[in-house]
């Protein structure tokens, strides 16, 4: 709708400049103010003219904002100019499984993937999305795709580590944890997920200080994860580090208002240090949280 009125009044933008529209748009997608930049990317599709490269760069930033059916129907109009476009299909996809889905989207993935069978940008998305529903052995089967078209994708390694703990197989959880950590700790200093992952699974396991320092280790490499700083945070309560641990927690907290589980935990630990009006106060941000934040779906 909103590009078909800017269409209209395009005779009256013919003083827009395409590469001034380009910049604005692209600099507030670099900035995170996706709002804007779906805006800006709207009117320099009208400036600069309708290219698959510009609908896709409108379309990730629509699916930022959280407007995934407007962004559906964009990378519909990129598939019409370049209907083999895997990218626009994989994007797609992801518009389609935030809409809830999810068998759209896991159609959407397969062509895909038969139009490029060795795209694993497409064969991870898809092995992500089974992971998601629980299908833990096609999840398997797509993330072993991954690894023998790049060996090193630590990405997929990771994944490999989430299904093996989903299906109680700590062993094999573990011995792909740390292949995702050999991969990463050099090369990727700023990739935080198989640190955080391999924390909970040793929080579980019982292998609380161990679950400390790759809790560290985490929130070093992201600190702007919540979950990071919550796991740390738990691994210190269960090491009977309380006044230590409400550090982490209520960073957590900060780093994520809608987060529960660290309110929860915090006003557990507030208890515990005879705290009780701040036990109230988090034990009631909780329950306040969990009524109005709905399920994370990935």
């Amino acid at each position: 709708m909103v590009l078909g009125i800017l269409a209209l009044l395009a005779p009256f933008l013919a003083d827009e400049d395409c590469h001034a529209s380009l910049a604005r748009a692209r600099q507030a997608y670099d900035q995170h103010r996706y709002a804007a930049a779906r805006d800006e990317f709207t009117r320099a599709v009208v400036a600069c003219g309708e290219s698959a490269s510009l609908l896709s760069a409108l379309g990730k930033a629509q699916m930022l904002d959280g407007h995934f059916a407007e962004a559906e129907k964009t990378f519909d109009h990129v598939l019409t100019l370049e209907p083999n476009n895997g990218g626009a299909l994989r994007l797609k996809a992801d518009a389609q499984y935030f809409l809830g889905r999810d068998r759209d989207a896991e159609k959407t993935l397969l062509d895909a993937i038969r139009i490029d069978p060795r795209n694993e940008e497409s064969i991870y998305a898809l092995g992500r999305m089974y992971y998601q529903q629980s299908r833990y052995e096609q999840a398997l089967d797509q993330f072993r795709k991954v690894l023998a078209i790049d060996p090193k994708s630590y990405k997929a390694y990771d994944n490999l580590g989430l299904c093996h703990e989903a299906m109680n197989d700590n062993a094999q959880a573990i011995q792909n944890y740390l292949r995702a950590l050999d991969l990463v700790a050099k090369d990727h200093p700023d990739y935080d997920w198989p640190y955080g992952n391999l924390a909970n699974l040793m929080l579980k396991m019982g292998d609380y200080r161990k679950a400390f320092d790759l809790g560290v280790e985490a929130s070093k490499r992201n600190p702007n994860s919540a979950r990071n700083f919550f796991l740390t945070g738990k691994a210190l309560t269960k090491l009977d580090k309380y006044e230590l641990s409400v550090r982490w927690l209520k960073r957590a907290g900060e780093l994520d208002p809608d987060y529960a589980e660290p309110r929860y935990l915090l006003g557990q630990v507030y208890k515990r240090l005879g705290k009780n009006a701040e036990a109230r106060r988090e034990l009631e941000a909780f329950q306040e949280i969990n009524k109005k934040v709905p399920r994370n779906r990935r």
